[in-house]
């Protein structure tokens, strides 16, 4: 009998959060991109193990960008050509994220078009532990995530808690639900922990002593995976940022501007009357 119970309670509470998920998946009223990428340019110079940023629009974004202080509330990584794509998708499924409420799934770049991105990329890492890394992603579709904590899915519906900044990301990582590791970059940041490649390391200082000198030595601390977020990789001093405007050859020179654009922006300079 208390099996029973318990697997019905189960049950009913994987229902409600299912629910939840969906709530909290629903778009934001009024989004739009500021500086929406270039996507075929975006697809040219993406490359395996790359992270790409993505600032969305659902109503758990808000709350994500308000708790990191950050523009960015999502995170995928680009896996190349290597992926099966879908029977019913036409397009080459490139990337591999975690949404909330779905398992860990793969999906075509063409996907974040429309949104404010920012690549990414990890730099030194050889072949083969790019490989590993994009490998451990691979390994993980089809993961389930469990819905049942309904008090770590509680905390997106109030996106703005008063709460002083510096425990804001903690409540990223309150709880120890699924969750918790479906919405922080939690599984990118495995990925690259798995090769020992640093994200933001906790960099303590202890002495050591050499001879009869005390020597300052830097420790590395990886920090816990709940703890990352996706401005993360763009606060990472070791995650080059690729801009891929810039990087095919960029001259100012040859744009072409509005010829009032001048008069324009000294009309909207001017006082009110």
């Amino acid at each position: 009998m208390p099996f029973m119970l318990k697997d019905r309670c189960d049950r009913l509470l994987s229902r409600v959060g299912r629910r939840m998920a969906r709530a909290l998946n629903r778009p934001s009223v009024g989004y739009a991109p500021f500086t929406p990428s270039d996507f075929k340019t975006l697809c040219q110079f993406l490359r395996p193990g790359d992270v790409l940023l993505v600032e969305g629009q659902e109503r758990v974004s808000n709350a994500i960008k308000y708790l990191t202080q950050s523009t960015w509330s999502h995170a995928a990584m680009y896996i190349g050509d290597s992926l099966d794509t879908p029977s019913d998708d036409a397009e080459s499924h490139r990337l591999i994220e975690v949404n909330l409420g779905e398992v860990c799934v793969t999906a075509p770049i063409s996907k974040y078009a429309r949104f404010n991105t920012r690549i990414c990329r990890p730099v030194g890492l050889t072949p083969q532990e790019c490989r590993a890394v994009t490998d451990f992603m691979k390994a993980r579709v089809g993961m389930k995530y469990d819905l049942r904590h309904i008090f770590d899915l509680l905390r997106y519906f109030f996106p703005t808690p008063p709460v002083p900044v510096r425990w804001r990301r903690r409540l990223l990582a309150f709880g120890s639900g699924d969750p918790t590791r479906a919405i922080c970059s939690s599984l990118i940041a495995q990925a690259f922990q798995s090769v020992r490649y640093p994200i933001l390391p906790d960099a303590r200082t202890i002495k050591a002593r050499q001879g009869s000198r005390f020597a300052h030595k830097e420790v590395l601390h990886i920090r816990h995976h709940s703890l990352f977020a996706p401005r993360d990789f763009d606060l990472s001093p070791y995650f080059q940022i690729v801009k891929p405007r810039l990087n095919e050859g960029f001259d100012p020179h040859l744009l072409k501007w509005s010829d009032d654009a001048g008069s324009s922006a000294q009309a909207d300079a001017a006082p009110a009357a």
